[in-house]
């Protein structure tokens, strides 16, 4: 928004990105919505538009907690190195119950036209709206925060995350992201067997995704300790 007076207006940010990967030779091939909790949006912005009681005063001026959006891109040509996944897909990064009758493909090695699990997950990810995202399940940040930090800051909940290693890249590649914050993207590259570069200006950003990229060697030793 372009402020919180309760008459603001919305930029159009994701269509200037998408202007300018198609300036540069990339074509956009989807647009994602993430859904977000209003209440849950309205007591972290505290933005007048979402509030109950604009409604109650003029609704006219009522807005919409709005989605993240996930924009993608694709370079023109062709790919190289297939992206494949000749057993489906294996993993669900959301908050649905997995119905019990499809359980029992996870890995199917037959036809994969017949791979109930993998059709019933792909169902979910390719939605435009991914209403099924934990929205809570994300790494540690709160330490890293200063007092001038913006109360909208929130690191990327890790099933977007997920999804994305998974479909557009294979295991073993690096994955770059130039807005490393609390260390989300490469915490999660690493934990999907993907190796993980980024980059981050704040020390206290810094220095906790460093704790939480060090917390990936805890995690795996528990896991091993439960077999």
């Amino acid at each position: 928004p372009t402020g919180n007076s309760g008459r603001d207006s919305l930029m159009d940010f994701p269509g200037d990105i998408i202007r300018m990967h198609k300036d540069i030779g990339f074509d956009y091939v989807a647009r994602y919505h993430v859904w977000k909790e209003p209440l849950g949006v309205r007591n972290r912005t505290m933005m007048k538009s979402l509030a109950h009681k604009t409604v109650v005063d003029d609704s006219s001026l009522c807005t919409v907690a709005s989605a993240d959006y996930l924009l993608i891109f694709r370079k023109r040509g062709d790919n190289p190195i297939p992206i494949e996944h000749p057993q489906g897909l294996l993993e669900y990064a959301g908050e649905r119950e997995i119905p019990d009758d499809v359980k029992g493909y996870k890995g199917y090695t037959g036809k994969q036209r017949e791979n109930r699990y993998s059709h019933w997950i792909w169902r979910q990810y390719a939605s435009a709206f991914w209403d099924d995202v934990r929205i809570k399940r994300v790494l540690p940040f709160k330490e890293a925060r200063d007092d001038e930090d913006e109360k909208h800051v929130h690191p990327l909940q890790m099933d977007v995350i997920d999804r994305c290693l998974v479909l557009w890249s294979n295991p073993g590649e690096a994955v770059f992201t130039p807005f490393l914050g609390v260390g989300s993207e490469v915490y999660c590259a690493v934990v999907n067997g993907r190796k993980g570069i980024g980059v981050e200006l704040k020390p206290s950003y810094y220095n906790q995704s460093v704790k939480n990229l060090e917390s990936i060697e805890i995690i795996s030793s528990e896991q091993h300790e439960m077999f």
